[in-house]
Order: C-alpha cells, then structure tokens, then sequence
C-alpha cells in the first residue's frame, strides 16, 4: 500500500469514526447505558403498578360463564362449549382453561401473568431483532423499548380495564397479537439450517393457533404477511429473501389452516346465525361504507390519543443510541436503509387494512358500538405501535449525523417525552385502580354471603349488580338487562338470581 492510499484510507477511517457514535469516549458510553437504565424505571414502574392492581379483578361478563363450565366440566366441556355453540374458537378456550381452572385467584392473577408473559416477549423480540440486524447499545435499552411499547399498548385506552384486566377479552385482543409476534422471534435467531426448519415449523404452528383464537388478530396477520412479502422484494438480499418468503408462507398457511376450521365450526356458524352475519351482509356495499365510517371514528380516537408519543420517543432514543449495521444486508444500514420510508408506508398501509378488516367483521356483532370499544381494536394497535416505534427509530438514525449537542438535546427531549406519556397513563391508572377496589370489597360481601347461603340450601337469592368499567354484569341498566345471571346462579349453585337493589 502506497503512502497516499494510506492516508486516504486512514482519512476515510477517520471520518467514518467521526460520525459514529462508537467514537464517543468511554465515560459517555456508560452515561448513555446508565440514564438508559434509569429512564426504563419508569415503564417498568407504570407496568409493576398496572400488574399489582390486577389482583384486584373479580369476575364479570362473560367468565361468569367459563368459569362453572371450566369447573364442572373441565377442559374438555370448555373447549365444546366454544367449538360446538359460542364461536369455535378452540385455541381462545384452551387459553381460558389456562386461568379459569383457579377460579376467582386465576382472576386476580391474570393480568400479572399475562403481562409479565407479553412483556417478555416483546423484549426478547427487541432485542432479537436488533441483534439481528447487527445493532448494540447500552445495555437495558432493548428492555426500555419493550416496556414503552407495551405501557402504552396496554394502558393507552379509554377503558383499560375492558382492554388488559378482563381475561375474556384480554386473551382474544391483547395477547393475541402479542402472542402472534412470538412467532416471529425463531426466525430472527436462526443461524443455522436446523434453525431456519424450527423457524418455519413454529410460523405454521402459531399461525394455525393464531386462526383459532381470534379472528381480528388472523386478518392483521394475513395482511402484514402480504405486506412483509411485499417488503422483501428490495429490503432483503437473495438468501435473505427465500428464507423470509418461505417462513411467511407456511405462517399464511398456518393461519389460514386455523381460520378455516374456526370458521367452518358450529360454534362459528351459529355466531354467525345469532348476529345475521352471514357473507352478503358482512360484505355488503351498505356494511362495507358503515364500518368505515366507523373506522375512521376509531381512525380520530387513536391518532388523538397522545400517549402514543411515547412510542415514537423511545424509538428516537433507539435509532440514537444504537451503533453499527453499518455491514448488515437487512438491517437500518443495509437495503432498507435506501428505502426506509417506503417501508414504513408499506406498514402503515397494512395497518390501515387490516384495522379496517377488522372493523368489517367485528361490526356485525358490536354494531355502531365498535367505535366505542377499544377493547377489540387491541389486534391492529400493536401494529401501530411498533410503527410509531419504527418512525422514531428512522428520525433518531437521521440526526446521528449531527453535531453531538444537538443529539443529546434530541435524547434528553425523547425521555421527558417518554416521562410524560407514563404519568399521563398512570393517573388514570390509578383512578381505575380505585374503582377496582371498591368493586373488588363489594364483590368479594356478595360473594361470601351467596356461598353461606347457598351451603345452608338456598335456592333463589337476591343479587346487587357490582360492575366497573360497564362491565356486563346480571341486571344491568337498572335491571333491565338479565344476562349472565343465568351463569352467576349455576356458579353459585343456585336455581335461579333476583334483582336486589341493595348489597347483603
């Protein structure tokens, strides 16, 4: 090597080096990796608090229901029940099987569990997936955007309780989608051969579990799917591209394995029966223009909902704090780092579909309420969130490029952001958490004195609806409302509940 080409090769090194934040001191490193610590306490406190005020969670609505069915009849009269009468969703029954088995403790556990359980997964995605694309950072940071992501998926509804503490719905809408990312996670730890054939027979897996629990999370799979073969065409070298083609499709054949025989189920045709929601009137031009007229209600609920800033923040602090790719094919760096935003429209575009998919078909049974029930909309929002993430990531990756003040301007405004969408989730957290409290020391008199006097042979026993969050509870709208009282008497062993107006 020539003295000139020396130069100009450590002149080029230089300037690389300049750019990049590896050439920050050592000192900045670890303040990086200790304010990336510090910053994730406060998710992870957000999260601890929301998971502490689900022992407060009684039952109500439809697990009046499960649970005499999971304890008279086991598994087996659950999964019956959901395939052959309510909606044939076998993998949604196995999951209520899972907590109703303990009764009213499988209640109130449920949401430290399943949120432990979520949140793990949405870390080791994170984390998988910048290793993946050959990214580090301070340590804790994959941990922080998992935390962010899921306290606001969680938490930034109008009715969180609906949303994250009522298993029924819980396991069909909020951990559904979760549950379906988990797939993704053998894919992007794949190395080896062996590795890439795990991966595919897990996509087929989960898919053919994801169609049998929840019809809402299936769309949006089928259509992220499309989108991600879509994405591969430029974002992926050749090898890269077959391995993700062949994995997408076995996931599409898992899934649409389990929505055919969810469909075809007698549980799902006499749902259908019940809300007259056969093809022509789900479809229909007439049903087609109402529900997206409802999805653009839900359209104006979301975007105006501006906790979600929180995911766009810890993504900005992700594209800022993480180094290299700069070698890899699939990652920020390589392919997709020509053509980022045309990825990030392709993804909002499929969030766009699948939400209004999923507004198509939940329309028939909710009606106008879907547009008042967040609580079915949990199957297209992580999606967006994980975009918003993806949005801060790009914006945080085009300022690395500028003068070190200004970056750490743009990390420090990023945290008080990330701040300010956890306490605006924790105050009504903490108001919920109230009226869980209340609702949980009323539940838990009736509940003693139905069970003293049914042991001594009682047979008709007055009952005092005790909801919250409009949860469904026996006699609702002053009584007018009988539904699931039916449900609350076998519970309680009991022929028949009245309306009282007054607490025992």
């Amino acid at each position: 090597m020539t003295a000139d080409t020396s130069k100009t090769a450590g002149t080029q090194s230089e300037s690389e080096e300049s750019s990049q934040p590896e050439a920050r001191p050592g000192p900045a490193r670890r303040w990086a990796a200790i304010w990336t610590a510090a910053l994730t306490l406060l998710p992870l406190a957000l999260l601890g608090a929301a998971f502490w005020i689900g022992r407060l969670v009684r039952p109500g609505g439809d697990d009046w229901c499960f649970l005499p069915v999971v304890r008279d009849e086991g598994a087996s009269g659950m999964i019956a029940k959901f395939f052959f009468h309510d909606n044939g969703r076998v993998a949604n029954a196995l999951l209520v099987v899972a907590y109703a088995s303990f009764g009213v403790a499988g209640q109130r556990w449920f949401a430290l569990v399943s949120g432990v359980v979520m949140l793990g997964i949405l870390w080791l995605l994170t984390a998988s997936a910048l290793k993946r694309a050959g990214l580090t950072g301070p340590r804790g940071l994959a941990l922080l955007v998992a935390a962010m992501m899921a306290a606001v998926f969680f938490l930034a509804t109008s009715n969180t309780y609906k949303t994250f503490y009522w298993p029924a719905s819980s396991v069909s809408h909020t951990v559904a989608p979760v549950l379906a990312c988990a797939a993704v996670i053998p894919l992007l730890r794949a190395r080896t051969r062996r590795g890439r054939d795990f991966a595919v027979g897990i996509a087929f897996v989960a898919g053919a579990f994801i169609g049998t629990l929840s019809e809402e999370t299936a769309v949006v799979a089928f259509v992220v799917l499309a989108a991600a073969l879509l994405i591969s065409c430029w974002a992926l070298p050749g090898a890269g591209r077959t391995h993700a083609r062949i994995w997408c499709a076995f996931a599409f054949a898992g899934v649409a394995v389990g929505s055919a025989i969810l469909y075809m189920s007698p549980g799902a045709r006499s749902r259908r029966e019940r809300f007259g929601a056969d093809s022509a009137s789900t479809f229909g031009p007439e049903s087609l223009t109402t529900a997206l007229r409802a999805f653009e209600h839900i359209l104006g609920v979301i975007f105006t909902t501006w906790q979600y800033l929180g995911a766009v923040a810890v993504g900005v602090l992700l594209g800022l704090l993480v180094r290299g790719g700069e070698q890899g094919t699939g990652g920020p760096d390589g392919s997709l780092r020509r053509r980022p935003l045309r990825a990030v429209l392709v993804g909002f575009l499929a969030f766009l579909v699948s939400g209004y998919l999923c507004t198509v078909i939940a329309y028939p049974a909710f009606g106008a309420s879907v547009m008042y029930a967040p609580r079915i909309w949990g199957d297209f929002l992580l999606l967006f969130v994980m975009l918003l993430v993806s949005v801060g990531g790009l914006l945080g990756r085009a300022l690395r490029a500028r003068r070190w003040g200004i970056r750490a301007a743009t990390a420090a405004a990023a945290g008080v952001v990330c701040a300010l969408a956890c306490v605006g989730l924790a105050v009504p957290l903490l108001q919920l958490g109230q009226q869980m409290e209340v609702r949980a020391q009323r539940w838990d008199r009736q509940d003693r004195s139905l069970r003293t006097q049914a042991a001594r042979g009682a047979q008709v026993l007055p009952y005092t609806p005790v909801s919250v969050s409009a949860m469904g509870e026996p006699f609702g709208n002053h009584g007018k409302k009988l539904w699931p009282g039916q449900c609350v008497a076998q519970y309680y062993h009991l022929k028949k509940i009245t309306y009282s107006t007054r607490l025992p």
